[in-house]
C-alpha cells in the first residue's frame, strides 16, 4: 500500500477550512476557483496584519491618510489609466480539451525559468521548443494571445452604463487627488492610503489562497515633487540600515547599506527611506525570519512600462516552493496624475515653492490575502505531539484561552468570571469541554498565544496557571494581575519565564 504524503500546503489548508481561517466561497454550490471566505479566526488574522499596517506606514508623514472610495468606476478612468489597452495576460488554451492557462505560469512551472514579462511570441516559441503539452489530458497547446482581465460591469436600468470592478485599489488615491490636496491644504509629499478589494478575471486561479479572483489590497500611494526624490527629512534614521536586496543583474541576496544603495546603486533616498520601511515591518513587526525576505529587482523587460524603479517584496514560502510576491515598492513617475489629467480635462497640477509640476507617484502595493498565506506558512510548526501556528502576539487570532480545570464546584464561575474581564481587552476564547490537555493542543492549532487555567488551589491562593504557547511553559500568577501581565507579554516588554512563579 502506497502512503500519500501531505504537503505542507495541504496540511495548512485543511486546519485553514476546518477551523474557521477561510475556506471556498459559497462551496454549498460548488464554489467557483479564486474566491474564498474569511472565517473567524481568518478574519482576525487579516484585520490585525491591515491594522499593524496602518499603524506602520500612516505613521511616516503627518500629510499620510486613508480613504474609502467604490469599487465600481467609469470606464473612461481605464482608458486614462492604461487598463483597458495594457491589463492583459498571457493566455495559451489546450486544442483538445479547451482548459486555459496562463502562459508565463506554464513555462515557469514545467521549465524553472523566469517568463513574467516576455512577449506573446517569446512565450510561444518557449512553449512550441520545448514541446509543452496540456497538463490535463497532454494535447497541444495554442500559440499565446493577450486576455484582458478586467470584470465589465453594465449599470443602470437600460445596461448602456459600462463600468468595470477596479483590478487594482491605486486608481481611488489618483482619482481622489485633486480634492485631498487642496483639504491637506496643499502639502507635498502627500499620501493616500487605500484597504480594499480589487478585482482580476484570472485566466486560470492556482496556489489556493495566494492568486484570487477578488482580493485585498493595501497601498499607499505618495506624492511628490520629482525634483525632491533623493531628499529625505528622516534619512538618518534608516542610512546605516542594511537592505537584503536581490539585483537584477546579481541573482543573489546583499546585504547593502540604504547610504551605499543610495551613492553606488544611484537609488533615490525618498525611494530607500521607505524600501527600510518596509523591511522593517516584515523583519521586526512580523517577525519574519532574514532568511526568507528579500528585495527583489525587475528588470526593465520585466516592470510595467511606467516603472522607473521596482523591487518586489518576497518570501520564500516552502508551501509554493519558493520565493513569491507578496508587497512591491514602485516608483511610477507622472504616469498615473500625467494620464488622468489628459483623460478628464482637469488640471491636477500643483504649485509648490513657486513651481508647477504634475505630482509623481511612490507606490507601496501589499497583497492582505498574500500576506495572510505567508504568515501561515512561515509559522506552521509541527512538532511531536502537536502541529501548530506560532504567530507573533500582533496578528494571532485569539489572545487568550481561559479554561476551568474541570467543570466542578467554583471553577467554571471564577474562570468565566476572569474570561469576561479579559475579553474587554483581548481576544479572549473560553472553553470547558474535554480534557485539559485537548484543549490546550486545540488552541495550539490555532494560535492562540496564552492559556489561562483555573484549578482547585485558585480558590485558596487566588493564583492561576498562565501557560505559553511556543515553550509550552507554565507559570503561576495572581488572578487580579492577568490583564497587566498579558498586556505587558503582547507587547513584548515582558518575558515570560519573569511573568510569575515557575512551575516544573
Amino acid at each position: 500500500m502506497i502512503m500519500v504524503l501531505e504537503t505542507k500546503s495541504e496540511k495548512i489548508m485543511k486546519v485553514a477550512n476546518s477551523r474557521g481561517f477561510f475556506y471556498p466561497s459559497a462551496e454549498i454550490y460548488c464554489a467557483k476557483a479564486g474566491f474564498w471566505t474569511y472565517g473567524h479566526l481568518g478574519t482576525r488574522v487579516k484585520q490585525k496584519w491591515e491594522n499593524l499596517w496602518r499603524k506602520t506606514f500612516l505613521s511616516l508623514n503627518p500629510y499620510y491618510f486613508e480613504i474609502d472610495d467604490c469599487v465600481i468606476m467609469p470606464e473612461d478612468v481605464f482608458k486614462a489609466s492604461g487598463h483597458l489597452e495594457h491589463f492583459n495576460d498571457p493566455l495559451t488554451e489546450c486544442k483538445k480539451c479547451h482548459s486555459r492557462y496562463r502562459a508565463d505560469e506554464l513555462i515557469e512551472k514545467s521549465l524553472k525559468i523566469e517568463a513574467q514579462g516576455l512577449s506573446e511570441d517569446a512565450l510561444t516559441k518557449l512553449i512550441q521548443d520545448n514541446k509543452l503539452l496540456c497538463p490535463k489530458c497532454s494535447a497541444e497547446l495554442t500559440e499565446v494571445k493577450m486576455f484582458n482581465m478586467m470584470f465589465k460591469l453594465k449599470v443602470g436600468a437600460t445596461g448602456q452604463d459600462v463600468m468595470y470592478l477596479r483590478p487594482e485599489s491605486a486608481q481611488s488615491p489618483y482619482l481622489a487627488f485633486k480634492r485631498e490636496h487642496e483639504a491637506l491644504r496643499r502639502k507635498m509629499p502627500m499620501g493616500l492610503a487605500v484597504i480594499g478589494k480589487a478585482f482580476r478575471n484570472e485566466i486560470s486561479p492556482r496556489q489556493g489562497f495566494f492568486r484570487l479572483r477578488e482580493f485585498t489590497q493595501a497601498e499607499l500611494q505618495i506624492f511628490f515633487d520629482p525634483d525632491k526624490i533623493d531628499e529625505c527629512d528622516n534619512w538618518d534614521e534608516v542610512k546605516d540600515y542594511e537592505l537584503l536586496l536581490y539585483l537584477h543583474n546579481d541573482k543573489k541576496i546583499n546585504k547593502v547599506k540604504c547610504e551605499e544603495a543610495n551613492k553606488e546603486l544611484k537609488l533615490p533616498r525618498f525611494y530607500l527611506y521607505h524600501a527600510a520601511k518596509i523591511q522593517q515591518f516584515y523583519l521586526d513587526k512580523l517577525r519574519i525570519p532574514k532568511e526568507l525576505f528579500r528585495l527583489r529587482e525587475l528588470s526593465e523587460e520585466e516592470r510595467a512600462f511606467y516603472n522607473k524603479i521596482h523591487f518586489d517584496i518576497e518570501l520564500n514560502l516552502e508551501s509554493l516552493g519558493g520565493f513569491k510576491e507578496v508587497a512591491g515598492l514602485h516608483y511610477r513617475g507622472d504616469h498615473d496624475i500625467g494620464g488622468h489629467q489628459k483623460g478628464s480635462k482637469q488640471k491636477l497640477e500643483v504649485v509648490d515653492e513657486n513651481k508647477r509640476y504634475i505630482p509623481h507617484v511612490l507606490e507601496l502595493s501589499f497583497g492582505v490575502d498574500r500576506n495572510v498565506w505567508a504568515l501561515m506558512d512561515v509559522f506552521y510548526a509541527e512538532e511531536k505531539e502537536r502541529t501548530l501556528f506560532k504567530f507573533p502576539p500582533n496578528v494571532s487570532p485569539i489572545d487568550v484561552a481561559v479554561f476551568p480545570l474541570v467543570k466542578k464546584e467554583e471553577l467554571p464561575t471564577i474562570a468565566k468570571k476572569l474570561f469576561t474581564e479579559l475579553n474587554y481587552e483581548f481576544k479572549a476564547f473560553y472553553d470547558e469541554s474535554g480534557s485539559i490537555g485537548r484543549r490546550y493542543r486545540r488552541q495550539d492549532e490555532i494560535g492562540t498565544n496564552y492559556g489561562i487555567t483555573v484549578d482547585f488551589d485558585t480558590m485558596d491562593n487566588n493564583k492561576v496557571t498562565l501557560r505559553d504557547r511556543d515553550s509550552m511553559k507554565q507559570v503561576l500568577v495572581e488572578v487580579d494581575k492577568c490583564k497587566n501581565i498579558l498586556r505587558e507579554l503582547i507587547k513584548g516588554n515582558l518575558k515570560f519565564e519573569d511573568a510569575g512563579e515557575s512551575l516544573k
